[in-house]
């Protein structure tokens, strides 16, 4: 699988990885009210966003035919 992912949209999906995956832990830690299965998703979708940006590579941009690289 070749890069697709890069420019903002790399950018962004490490940025709101982060925030995402530390509002998850937060949640399973009781920080916030909002429950274990809310937590676990956002950890869970925080990690795809934080693994696709930092790889530059995503499986749904290449089936939809999608790259934001600058070539």
């Amino acid at each position: 699988m070749e890069r697709n992912v890069g420019g903002i949209d790399r950018i962004g999906r490490i940025v709101i990885g982060v925030v995402v995956a530390i509002a998850g832990i937060a949640a399973l830690a009781g920080y916030w009210a909002v429950g274990a299965v809310i937590g676990i998703l956002a950890l869970v979708v925080g990690g795809i966003l934080f693994v696709t940006g930092t790889t530059q590579k995503c499986p749904i941009n290449e089936a939809a035919g999608i790259d934001t690289t600058e070539d």
